[in-house]
This record gives C-alpha cells, sequence and structure tokens, in this order.
C-alpha cells in the first residue's frame, strides 16, 4: 500500500523565483485523496510558494501567462483543474510573462 503520491514540480521562465529560486522540487503528497491539479495548485501555495502568490496564482487557477505541462503534455488537453495525477507525474509551470 503506498502512501504518499511522489511528484516532479518544475518552475521555469521566471516562475522559479516565486519558490526560492529552486527550478525543480521532488515532493510527496499524501495519498488519502485523489490529488487534482486544483488540489495541487493549493499545496504549492501553501507549502512552495515564497513570495508574491498572485504572480502564480490568479482565484483558484493559474494566471494566465502560466504554461502547465503534465509529462509534456498541455495541461488544456488533461481537463485542467481537474486532471488527477498520478504517481510520478512530472508537472511543469512556465511563465510566458517577462517582466520589463
Amino acid at each position: 500500500l503506498i502512501d504518499k503520491m511522489k511528484l516532479t514540480l518544475e518552475f521555469g521562465g521566471g516562475a522559479e523565483f516565486l519558490v526560492g529560486n529552486v527550478k525543480k522540487h521532488t515532493i510527496d503528497l499524501p495519498d488519502t485523496q485523489q490529488w487534482t491539479l486544483g488540489q495541487l495548485l493549493e499545496w504549492i501555495k501553501a507549502n512552495k510558494l515564497q513570495e508574491r502568490p498572485e504572480l502564480f496564482l490568479q482565484g483558484s487557477s493559474v494566471r494566465p501567462g502560466i504554461l502547465v505541462l503534465v509529462n509534456d503534455t498541455d495541461w488544456e488537453l488533461l481537463g485542467e483543474l481537474s486532471y488527477q495525477l498520478k504517481d510520478n507525474d512530472d508537472v511543469v509551470f512556465i511563465s510566458t510573462l517577462h517582466g520589463g
């Protein structure tokens, strides 16, 4: 019985600055529920975001301009917030917005 789900989170394009300048995070989520991408965003907000969460999140989703990939597939093809995460998924957040 697996009691945790391992995920890899990657942040790029400037998004890494919101999570302490660390591009790659390996995390374990308690496997007490079926996790969705929406719930993962809440977890990231509570556990990883170190500054300016408004640059990453807007409401319950990511801000426009942040590309989300799950195992190299655009999350829009997977159901976005309702996508059910699986053990060893690789979730990538790439900011396409560049401040100037």
